[in-house]
């Protein structure tokens, strides 16, 4: 067996891995997000070619550092958001399985 079944993954590892993920998620996201809230907030028109533009601009203008604007926040968030994500499918995931096994 590759991995242990789910009933017996415990509340700590469940959040810890969920938390990673989170994290990890939002280190590869957040340059593509913050791109993303340029370009939606930005008036109409202001970017013709689209995410190109945004990117040369904000690289020009402030540098590649600001593709991680608001990592810290993003991070306190992801961590527990995710953990908490994690730990709730799970538990979901087992009390259908109880449930199953009842019917």
């Amino acid at each position: 067996m590759v991995s242990p079944r789910r009933s017996e993954l415990s509340a700590p590892r469940i959040l810890f891995a969920g938390g990673m993920a989170g994290i990890f998620n939002w280190v590869v996201a957040i340059p593509a997000d913050v791109l993303k809230s340029r370009f939606q907030t930005a008036p109409d028109g202001k970017y013709p070619n689209g995410f190109q533009d945004v990117l040369r601009e904000l690289i020009r203008e402030e540098g590649v550092g600001s593709l991680y604007k608001g990592f810290s926040a993003v991070m306190l968030r992801a961590f527990p958001a995710n953990a908490a994500c994690f730990l709730g499918y799970e538990l979901t995931m087992r009390f259908l399985d109880w449930w199953g096994a009842r019917a």
